[in-house]
């Protein structure tokens, strides 16, 4: 009878667990800082109003002072003109066919993902949005006209955001023109938001959907209403 007992207290304790991990909020910080060469990328995981918290320091790449750019090489090797021989196919109708039916089931599968992906990515909260930048590229007039280029990077940068994930707080955006030198700063920082359960649910339609089922999407629980607001 006791063993009975214990084992009812722990599948209890087991599902109140999972529910609680269902409905827990994971915040995300992602702070990012450019200063000319230099890089430095930070990612913070946190749940429970951060009392269990994992964060990362991610070092990116820095550019030599001699080779400011970045460059990509590729070779290929190729056989002598005289020994290659033309390499002739035959399509047939049936071939044509088969095409046409693996391009109609790739799109369906690309369509299927979207629909999956922005289902999820309305779950997201953006709680704060930081983006200052200071330029200089040692022209006056040119600078003029990257400040303006930025601006407008920017601004699409947020019209997506806002068209795809839940924004909720005002953005604050900067631009500061160095006329006089040659300067590249960025200091970014955002926060994301959104419960577990959310991405538990997203991955097994994904799982559901590569195994070639049908995901639930008009499944109105309480993780798939689109209209339920996020605290």
């Amino acid at each position: 009878m006791k063993t009975l007992i214990w084992l009812l207290a722990s599948l209890i304790i087991l599902l109140l667990l999972f529910i609680l991990i269902l409905f827990t909020k994971l915040t995300i910080l992602l702070t990012y800082f450019h200063h000319n060469d230099n890089d430095d990328l930070k990612v913070e995981f946190r749940i429970w109003f951060g009392l269990i918290r994992y964060k990362k320091s991610i070092p990116l790449i820095k550019v030599d002072e001699d080779s400011p750019s970045i460059v990509v090489k590729s070779s290929a090797e190729t056989g002598k003109a005289e020994s290659s021989k033309p390499n002739v196919t035959q399509i047939t109708n049936k071939d044509v066919k088969s095409y046409w039916k693996r391009t109609q089931d790739l799109l369906k599968k690309v369509k299927g993902l979207q629909i999956i992906i922005r289902k999820f990515l309305r779950k997201i909260s953006i709680k704060e949005f930081e983006w200052q930048t200071m330029i200089g590229i040692g022209d006056a007039a040119q600078t003029a006209i990257l400040t303006g280029a930025l601006w407008t990077l920017k601004g699409s940068v947020i019209g997506v955001l806002s068209q795809y994930l839940k924004l909720k707080t005002t953005p604050k955006l900067s631009i500061t023109p160095q006329f006089q030198g040659s300067v590249v700063q960025t200091y970014f920082q955002c926060i994301f938001q959104f419960r577990i359960g959310y991405a538990i649910l997203a991955g097994l339609k994904l799982i559901k959907f590569w195994k070639g089922g049908k995901p639930p999407f008009k499944n109105k629980s309480n993780f798939s209403n689109d209209r339920t607001n996020s605290i």
